[in-house]
């Protein structure tokens, strides 16, 4: 049906497409070649793969059971960030991180975590809070799938192989440094050098798809918010929540929401693919 799939950025929000991609993928027949995922995205690609999602989403509405805070200056001085969101969600990913996981991961198609390479002369300390506004006035102002700011202050896309990863603290190297959206995630450092979040070159990662679609390929964008308008790309199919996903990126506070994702993408998954069945039944 589709030949590569990317997932979006978003933090919480995509645990919706954990909710899609269970009640869609079997129901279509989405066995792509390559998938690709950027920040949040990148795991919610990797956890909807291995068929984990029902166990991650409801370890991170545990976790958001427990009564932090969203921001605690405790926090500063015992984990080193007063945004506990960063330690929470390296721990959830340890938790299902290992050499078995890796090895079933490779197994499958090939998975690309984009990231983020800073301006070559920019230094961090500035690169980060610059391309951070740069982005966000630019969602706000035009609010376009695709954003071009972050190119335009010289980021660099960046897209680490899976199936290429030597162990699974590489993984889990990845899967932070495309996370990477200082001050609430530290930065990451992949090959040696900072790493950071996809999204500030594109939260939508599309650059891997462009091969596959030239030769005629089809593909599948998941995104985690709503737009107004898509681009026209032959053979790609863009899919979105049906309405507002009610939960906050980085909201460790909100259990409820963290279902609520991903109940909502359940269903949002089987009506895709009962209006993809309509549209391809003879």
């Amino acid at each position: 049906m589709f030949d590569a799939v990317a997932f979006a950025g978003g933090g919480n929000r995509c645990y919706w497409q954990g909710g899609f991609w269970e009640a869609a993928a079997p129901l279509v027949g989405i066995r792509p070649k390559m998938v690709i995922g950027v920040s949040a995205g990148a795991w919610s690609a990797c956890y909807s793969l291995l068929g984990l999602g029902r166990r991650v989403n409801e370890m991170v509405a545990q976790g958001c059971s427990l009564g932090r805070r969203n921001f605690e200056w405790r926090a500063w001085r015992s984990e080193g960030s007063p945004w506990p969101v960063s330690l929470m969600y390296r721990s959830l990913i340890e938790n299902f991180v290992d050499e078995s996981t890796l090895q079933r991961l490779k197994q499958g198609p090939d998975v690309l975590i984009g990231l983020a390479r800073k301006p070559r002369r920019l230094p961090l300390s500035l690169a980060v809070p610059l391309g951070l506004a740069t982005y966000q006035i630019e969602k706000t102002w035009r609010s376009p799938v695709h954003p071009r700011g972050g190119r335009a202050l010289g980021f660099r896309p960046e897209f680490v192989r899976v199936q290429d990863l030597a162990s699974p603290e590489d993984l889990l190297a990845a899967f932070m440094a495309s996370a990477s959206v200082p001050p609430f995630m530290p930065v990451g450092r992949v090959g040696g050098m900072a790493a950071l979040d996809g999204g500030l070159v594109d939260n939508v990662p599309i650059e891997p798809l462009l091969p596959v679609e030239a030769q005629g390929g089809k593909t599948l964008v998941i995104l985690s918010r709503l737009y107004c308008a898509f681009p026209k790309v032959s053979g790609r199919t863009y899919v979105q929540p049906s309405e507002p996903v009610p939960i906050g990126q980085f909201d460790i506070t909100n259990p409820a929401g963290i279902r609520k994702a991903y109940e909502m993408g359940l269903k949002d998954g089987e009506a895709f693919a009962r209006r993809i069945r309509m549209q391809t039944s003879p």
